[in-house]
């Protein structure tokens, strides 16, 4: 099959379509958005919680390690899941059940109660997987990066909108002293209320096309023994941050030495476990052999995996710390320091689309995204000077336009994830993502221990490295500016393929 190219002019008024590929794109980023909404719905009401059930800040600390606990592991399952169900059907379910614990952890009135359904909320933060494959199903290569932008962008956005409107939702809507818990529960009834209106409005794949699922489910299909080997090995970091965040709760003094012990012992047993799982999933295949065209090599999984730990990893911890940096540096009032914090995220709404945009347009999504890291290692280099002696409209210059690069590196990043390999993707997509939540607690245990200097300093060197390996092991991905996915054609399925008068055709392979 000879490739096909787009010759499509640019219109970048397309997105703001609501028919077709464009709608299913608006449909799911709102369901995405609506995710980070519930996920991020405790931090602006802390205060309110806190002063509400007599709560101590070890107490607020613990919640917060409860808010990303599960988020590591429920991101790669939710991708075996998306695999073998589809999108529509998962994003559903995700959405509508997931408001239980926001129901439970707003009605909560004891620290077990609210630890609890924060660990079972944690799990919504997986949502964004789904919509990376749904996404990659309806728009074919030449288009992925941006309309994977667009949906993570604005999705991402949900976070932001969580710190600016919940507040003002608890004070003048609801009021006095329980309009904190009236505020959650808001997020629960319109994720439940969405997912109706979700499953009711998608399909997972366009007319005449078929929906491609691994061969088995229960870990990651690979293609090579040599693939299997660095698949386990990725495995450890995902569950080492468990045992991580484990560490810091008997730091904080809620959970005994013991326990953590207990906790330990089940994750190295966990991890024996998958490991003989993704054996036992992969071996017979793998003893038959792959097609040449039908084979794809891990280590491009793994490259992704450490730029999204370095990129999404690095947002989330530095607008954890940026806040308290901007006060403590400039002796700011807490008020402004935190505008000047959010700053950060903010840059989602267009950071990320532009790295898709630019993944699309410049010919090669590897050097895009390898361009796009060395910016970012350099930038966070030149955060590492940030001091009082900056002026204070300079610092904010440099980390907006820090923010910037980072986010469109993680528009980059996901411009690849689904050309990788499409009937793995959402596990693919998972595990990257995960690594982004690896990346996070990662950077921000580091911070604990380090000046906000040595901090921004060792992101900066981890980019470095993450640059060269791009540069020496990423490879592009087969047919990244076709107008349809190579998979689509290689495995057989009916799909849709542009005619030569430009309006759409259906062609049986």
């Amino acid at each position: 099959m000879s490739e096909q190219k787009s010759n499509t002019k640019f219109n970048p008024l397309r997105f703001l379509s609501f028919k077709g590929r464009y709608r299913t794109l608006h449909l799911t980023w709102f369901a995405f958005f609506l995710t980070f909404v519930a996920w991020f719905n405790m931090a602006p009401l802390a205060t309110t919680m806190k002063a509400d059930l007599a709560l101590t800040d070890s107490d607020l600390k613990v919640l917060m390690i409860c808010n990303v606990a599960l988020t590591v592991p429920a991101r790669v399952i939710i991708g075996m899941l998306l695999d073998k169900f589809g999108p529509r059907k998962t994003f559903t379910t995700l959405l509508m059940v997931l408001a239980i614990p926001s129901f439970v952890f707003a009605l909560g009135n004891t620290m077990v109660q609210l630890v609890i359904s924060r660990l079972f909320l944690s799990i919504i933060g997986a949502g964004f997987v789904i919509g990376i494959r749904m996404v990659s199903e309806w728009f074919p290569p030449n288009e992925l990066g941006e309309a994977e932008g667009i949906y993570g962008g604005f999705g991402n956005f949900g976070s932001a909108a969580s710190a600016m409107l919940l507040p003002i939702i608890a004070l003048n809507f609801f009021g006095g002293e329980n309009g904190w818990r009236y505020a959650i529960m808001l997020t629960g009834a319109a994720t439940f209320i969405y997912g109706i209106i979700y499953y009711n409005s998608v399909e997972d794949t366009p007319p005449g096309k078929t929906y491609q699922r691994p061969k088995k489910a229960g870990a990651l299909e690979v293609t090579s023994w040599g693939s299997l080997f660095g698949y386990i090995f990725f495995l450890i970091p995902m569950l080492a941050v468990l045992g991580l965040l484990a560490w810091k709760l008997t730091l904080t003094g809620f959970m005994p030495t013991q326990a953590a012990h207990i906790i330990y012992g089940l994750l190295t047993a966990l991890f024996v476990f998958q490991a003989w799982k993704a054996y036992d999933v992969n071996a017979d295949t793998l003893r038959e052999g792959y097609e040449e065209d039908d084979q794809y090599s891990f280590t491009q999984v793994g490259i992704l995996n450490f730029c999204y730990f370095n990129n999404f990893g690095s947002e989330l911890a530095v607008v954890s710390m940026l806040p308290w940096f901007f006060q403590d540096t400039w002796g700011l009032t807490p008020q402004t320091a935190g505008l000047l914090g959010a700053s950060f995220a903010f840059m989602n709404l267009f950071a990320r689309p532009s790295g898709g945009f630019l993944s699309d347009k410049m010919n090669s999504r590897r050097w895009t995204l390898i361009i796009l890291t060395g910016v970012i290692a350099t930038l966070y280099f030149v955060m590492s000077t940030l001091s009082s002696a900056w002026p204070l409209a300079g610092a904010v210059v440099l980390v907006m336009c820090t923010s910037f690069f980072v986010q469109a590196g993680e528009g980059a990043t996901y411009a690849i994830v689904p050309l990788v390999k499409k009937r793995v993707s959402g596990q693919i997509a998972g595990m990257v993502g995960a690594y982004g939540t690896v990346g996070a607690v990662t950077f921000l245990t580091v911070y604990s221990f380090v000046t906000p200097s040595q901090f921004f300093m060792f992101i900066g060197s981890t980019a470095t490295i993450c640059t060269i390996l791009a540069v020496f092991f990423l490879k592009e991905p087969k047919g990244s500016f076709d107008v349809e996915h190579a998979d689509d054609v290689a495995i057989g399925n009916v799909a849709e393929k542009p005619s030569r008068s430009g309006s759409p055709s259906v062609t049986l392979r």
